[in-house]
């Protein structure tokens, strides 16, 4: 083999370990070229959105499909370079065309190795030798295969977004559009009867967990969003968490000590952390600098406001959890705050108060 035909091959084993650390070990952060070629196509489509004003979240919506068809190119294309170097040497002699002279040009060998990976095939080109009628039936099986993984792969992934999709509408209906867990709390305990608010997080578990695996195995779900916030990954973790520091810090604990304690709460607290863990480790979130008399003036707000709709609602509360309140939140918070911008979204669209950040004498 000539030096270059080693690098084609070389350069084909790449692509194809890439595929199959993205696509068939499917975890998240695992892949060689995959993972910093979509980020780059992402921090590309950042960079025009934001220039675009009013119109960003339109156009980040496009993100998630774009990367999707930029990346099969990628692998496609690079696939067809390594075949293309392996086969250039080869024209004109054990690969040639049944009729004419053969052109030995590297577009020629482009064109020779497209088709030799196509499922199809065609062109005048054809193997002469025992070697590269191997080599052309090698191609084709790994196009054909790679073809089918890919296929399959994305049927994964957009079921995955149909279940994430289905979980964030759940949670916003919950909480009547506004996004308030206070408000989403209120509904789950009307007249302040904690009776099925268990089994009702329960099942939000349930999707919420299988949501989480889903954004380890199809990473490729980091960059698919939507206009709607309310379909926002940063939104809904958002709001599970708040949900559950305001039943530990917000109920009574001698009426609902059992919710307070309860296995869903606590895994609905766990299970969105660990999905924006997730989201902060593998994406290229960015630090968020906000001043801490805003931050607690934020937190004060929302527990008095939280408060408030409790009583409305007919809950009993501990009117004294605001130290605490404040001190939890600022647990998960941060988190929350460098994922979002990462995602494409600002806290304003993600916490209805955070453009509130002025400490004021009244709370």
């Amino acid at each position: 083999m000539k030096p270059e035909q080693f690098v084609g091959a070389a350069l084909m084993l790449l692509f194809l370990a890439d595929i199959f650390l993205t696509v068939l070990y499917a975890r998240a952060g695992t892949g060689l070229l995959a993972p910093h070629w979509n980020r780059a196509v992402w921090a590309s489509m950042r960079a025009a959105a934001r220039l675009s004003g009013r119109r960003r979240r339109a156009l980040l919506s496009f993100a998630g499909p774009v990367i999707v068809v930029l990346l099969i190119g990628f692998w496609a294309f690079g696939l067809t370079i390594g075949a293309a170097l392996v086969i250039q040497p080869e024209l004109g002699t054990a690969i040639r065309p049944s009729t004419g002279s053969a052109s030995t040009d590297f577009v020629t060998a482009l064109l020779v190795a497209g088709n030799s990976l196509s499922i199809v095939g065609g062109g005048d080109y054809s193997p002469h030798t025992s070697a590269t009628r191997i080599l052309f039936l090698s191609n084709s099986l790994i196009g054909a295969s790679v073809l089918s993984l890919v296929l399959s792969y994305l049927v994964q992934v957009y079921s995955a977004l149909r279940e994430r999709n289905a979980l964030a509408l759940t949670i916003d209906l919950m909480t009547d559009g506004t996004g308030d867990a206070a408000a989403m709390l209120a509904r789950l305990m009307p007249d302040g009867d904690p009776d099925g608010a268990a089994s009702e997080l329960g099942n939000l578990v349930q999707s919420l967990a299988a949501t989480k695996e889903a954004h380890h195995f199809y990473p490729l779900l980091f960059y698919f969003r939507f206009e709607e916030p309310r379909y926002a990954v940063s939104r809904f973790t958002f709001v599970l968490l708040d949900l559950t520091t305001l039943i530990a810090t917000g109920l009574d604990p001698h009426r609902y000590g059992t919710l307070v304690k309860s296995a869903p709460v606590c895994a609905l607290r766990q299970g969105a952390f660990m999905l924006l863990k997730t989201l902060d480790r593998n994406f290229p979130s960015v630090e968020h600098h906000t001043s801490d008399s805003s931050e607690t003036w934020r937190s004060r707000l929302t527990y008095v406001a939280a408060i408030k709709t409790f009583e409305r609602a007919g809950i009993a509360v501990q009117p004294d959890g605001i130290g605490r309140y404040t001190v939890d939140r600022r647990k998960w918070e941060p988190l929350a705050q460098r994922v979002a911008p990462s995602l494409g979204d600002t806290m304003a669209e993600i916490d209805s108060r955070y453009a509130l950040s002025e400490p004021q004498n009244n709370v």
